[in-house]
C-alpha cells in the first residue's frame, strides 16, 4: 500500500511535514519525501492529499472492551471513527485473569476493529480470593492473589489498575496495593489507578497513587485526573504540584485524561440506593417509596451512606459535585449543582433528588462530578498528560444515557483545542493521543510514524474533525477521521466502515 500527499503527524511532537508512506505486511516499510513513491508498485494507493496521516491513536483507558470482544460488537465502530486502532481495556480494576483469558479466546476466534491490550485489575483478583469482605487479607489470601497478578503479567497485562473507589477495592489499605504492584515489577509494567477518594481527598488520593508507584518500583498513572466539585475548586495546582515533585525525584508519574468537563454521566434516580430487604418486598416501587416519609428516610440513609458502608454515589462524591446535563422539562435547571439548587429551594437535598424523580415527565440527567472548563484546559496542557476516553461501547443507536466522551474524545481535542481554541498544537495534541500512551504502558511497535513499526494509522481532515456527540445524545458519532488502518487493514476506507477485523492482542513488552 502506499499512502500519498499527506501532511504525517509522526506522533513524537515534531512538526508536520509532507510525505508519502509505504506499506507491507502490515508494517510501515517506507517513509519518502512527498511524491517519490509515485511510480512504486501497489496493490492499493491511499490518496491522502489536504489530509494528516498520523499513528492511530492510542486508549490507554477505555471501557469499550467489555462489549466489542462479544462477537456481533467486534469492530466497535464508535471508537474506530475517533481514530482510535488500539484501545487498553480492564481499567479500574476490573479484569481477573479469567476475563483476560475469556477476550483472548474471543480475538483469536474472531478479531476486532482494534488491537487490543489489557490491564490485570487489583478489583476483579481481589473479589475472586476473598468476595467483597470488607478486611484485609490473610497471608494466603495475599499470596493468592498474587499468583493471580503474575498470572495477568504472564498472559501479556501491561500493568496493575484498580478501583479504590469502587465495591471491593475501597476495602483494600495502601499496603496491600504496594504487595500487588510489586508483582509487575519484574515485567517493568506500570500501575493505573482510579484513585480512592477524588471527591472528598483528592490530593491525599492522587498522593497515595504515586506512593504506590513509588514504593512498588513501578510508573503510576493517576487514571481520568479532573478536579471536581465545587468545595474543590483550585485544587488544580496541587494537583500540579504533586505530580511535578514525584517527576523531580525520579518516579515516572503521569496522568490522564478526557476533555470534558464532566465526570461519569447518570440519571437522578440511579443515586437512590435501596436496600437488599426493602428491594425484596412483594411489590415493591421506589417511587412509591419516594412519596412515603418513613420508606423516603430509609432510602436517604441509604443512598447517602452506602448498605453496610458499601458504595454509594453520594456518598462517593456528593450532592456539591454533581451537575444537571439534561432536563427536558425543565431546561433553566441545565447547568445547576444539586447542592446549590437545593439551598435555592430550600429544601433538603435528597429530597430534592426525590422531587426530580417524581415530578418530571421526563428523567433527569447528571454528571456525577462537574469539572470546571479552566481546569480542563489546564490540566490538557500538562506535558506528562496524556489523552485517554474512559469511554464505553457506542454504536449507531442513538440513546439518552452514557457520557459524550465515549463517542467524541480524541477528535473533541483536534477539533475543539487545537483548531479552534489553539490551546495544544497539533503536534503536541497527537503526541499525547499516540507515542506517549503508547510507550508509557509498553507498546513499544506502536504510536509513531515510522519506518519498521506497525502500520496503525489514522487519517483525518484537520480542517473539519469533531466531536458530535453531547450530554443528551451521547452516542452520536465523530466526524472527519476518513481512513483508519489496523496493521496495514484498512478497517475504515472514505469514512465507512469496511467489514475488516483485524485487530489482535497486543502483549506489553516493557
Amino acid at each position: 500500500m502506499v499512502i500519498s500527499g499527506g501532511r504525517i503527524v509522526d506522533g513524537s511532537g515534531k512538526p508536520a511535514y509532507a510525505g508519502d508512506i509505504g506499506v507491507r505486511g502490515g508494517w510501515i516499510a517506507r517513509i519518502a519525501p512527498a511524491g517519490a513513491l509515485k511510480g512504486a508498485t501497489a496493490t492499493t494507493r491511499i490518496d491522502a492529499t489536504g489530509l494528516v496521516v498520523a499513528p492511530g491513536f492510542v486508549d490507554v483507558h477505555s471501557h469499550s472492551l467489555e462489549e466489542s470482544f462479544k462477537t456481533p460488537n467486534r469492530l466497535n465502530e464508535g471508537v474506530v471513527r475517533m481514530g482510535v486502532t488500539t484501545i487498553v481495556g480492564g481499567p479500574d480494576g476490573y479484569f481477573a485473569p479469567f476475563h483476560m483469558r475469556m477476550i483472548l479466546d474471543s480475538l483469536r476466534q474472531h478479531g476486532s476493529g482494534t488491537n487490543v491490550a489489557m490491564y490485570i485489575g487489583h478489583n476483579g483478583v481481589r473479589e475472586a480470593v476473598m468476595g467483597h469482605a470488607q478486611r484485609a487479607p490473610t497471608a494466603d489470601e495475599l499470596a493468592k492473589m498474587k499468583a493471580m497478578v503474575r498470572e495477568g503479567m504472564e498472559l501479556g497485562a501491561v500493568g496493575l489498575s484498580t478501583g479504590l473507589m469502587y465495591d471491593p477495592g475501597m476495602y483494600a489499605t495502601t499496603d496491600e496495593v504496594v504487595e500487588l504492584a510489586k508483582e509487575v515489577a519484574p515485567f517493568r509494567g506500570i500501575y493505573d489507578s482510579h484513585v480512592r477518594d477524588p471527591g472528598h481527598h483528592l490530593i491525599e488520593s492522587d498522593r497515595e497513587t504515586i506512593e504506590i508507584g513509588e514504593r512498588a518500583g513501578i510508573s503510576p498513572k493517576i487514571a481520568h485526573e479532573k478536579v471536581v466539585g465545587l468545595e474543590n475548586a483550585g485544587l488544580l495546582e496541587k494537583v500540579i504540584g504533586l505530580v511535578n515533585a514525584a517527576r523531580g525525584r525520579g518516579v515516572n508519574a503521569v496522568t490522564d485524561q478526557y476533555p470534558y468537563d464532566g465526570a461519569a454521566t447518570a440519571h437522578v434516580e440511579d443515586l437512590v440506593v435501596v436496600p437488599d430487604d426493602m428491594a425484596k418486598r412483594p411489590g415493591f416501587d421506589v417511587r412509591a417509596a419516594l412519596k412515603d416519609r418513613a420508606q423516603r428516610a430509609l432510602l436517604k440513609v441509604a443512598s447517602e451512606n452506602g448498605v453496610n458502608g458499601g458504595f454509594a454515589w453520594l456518598k462517593a462524591t456528593g450532592y456539591s459535585q454533581m451537575r444537571i446535563t439534561t432536563s427536558d422539562d425543565e431546561p433553566a435547571l441545565v447547568g445547576q449543582y444539586l447542592s446549590e439548587l437545593a439551598k435555592a429551594r430550600k429544601v433538603d437535598p435528597f429530597d430534592l433528588v426525590a422531587d426530580l424523580i417524581l415530578t418530571p415527565k421526563h428523567a433527569v440527567g447528571i454528571t456525577l462530578g462537574a469539572v470546571r472548563e479552566v481546569d480542563v484546559r489546564g490540566l490538557l496542557v500538562q506535558p506528562w498528560n496524556m489523552v485517554a476516553s474512559d469511554g464505553a461501547y457506542v454504536d449507531s443507536t442513538e440513546g439518552t444515557r452514557g457520557h459524550p466522551r465515549s463517542a467524541g474524545t480524541f477528535p473533541r481535542v483536534l477539533g475543539r483545542y487545537v483548531r479552534e481554541q489553539h490551546v495544544l498544537t497539533l503536534e503536541d495534541a497527537v503526541r499525547k493521543m499516540t507515542s506517549f500512551p503508547a510507550d508509557f504502558v509498553g507498546l513499544h511497535d506502536r504510536g509513531r510514524v515510522q519506518e519498521g513499526l506497525a502500520a496503525d494509522l489514522t487519517i483525518f481532515d484537520a480542517k473539519t474533525i469533531i466531536d458530535r456527540s453531547t450530554w443528551s445524545a451521547p452516542s452520536r458519532m465523530a466526524t472527519g477521521v476518513v481512513h483508519v488502518l489496523v496493521g496495514g487493514v484498512a478497517v475504515m476506507r472514505n469514512g465507512a466502515m469496511t467489514g475488516a477485523a483485524p485487530g489482535r492482542f497486543l502483549a506489553a513488552r516493557q
